[in-house]
């Protein structure tokens, strides 16, 4: 991938991939956040330097919202989570991407975001899939959609 490509050079998502690529294609990716307590939370990222998701046209969008979904279900599937956690924030790093993220009741943070203040020292370990896996999932979930 070519992540120069309309970059903004102070943008942390324009100047790096974001995490480990596991899924990519023309208009978004999707990277696996480097986080011990979560080894499976990911990052859908827009290619192009854009702030909000208005400014994607609306077939940009769709496509954007169905690699969301795609990565949610691949999650589901093979991480069998208490709940899914899907947020678009970027008020530190103003580059249209949305975190998903799997949950359990027992994790660091729970109920709380993943963000907020811990609940618990001990959580217990969750192995991260492959991913080869997620990627196959990602995949697999668009291909269902259509």
């Amino acid at each position: 991938m070519d992540i120069t490509q309309n970059r903004i050079q102070d943008c942390e998502l324009c100047t790096s991939l974001g995490g480990e690529l596991v899924w990519e294609n023309d208009l978004c990716r999707v990277v696996r956040v480097a986080d011990a307590d979560y080894p499976n939370f990911c990052r859908v990222i827009w290619t192009k330097h854009m702030r909000e998701m208005t400014d994607l046209a609306a077939s940009d969008r769709y496509h954007f919202m169905s690699v969301v979904f795609a990565v949610e279900a691949t999650l589901r599937r093979f991480v069998r989570p208490d709940k899914i956690n899907l947020a678009s924030l970027g008020n530190l790093t103003p580059h249209l991407h949305w975190h998903v993220i799997p949950r359990f009741r027992d994790d660091r943070h729970y109920p709380n975001p993943v963000w907020g203040e811990a609940r618990r020292e001990d959580a217990t370990p969750r192995p991260a899939i492959s991913g080869a896996a997620l990627g196959t999932g990602i995949t697999e979930a668009l291909a269902a959609e259509r």
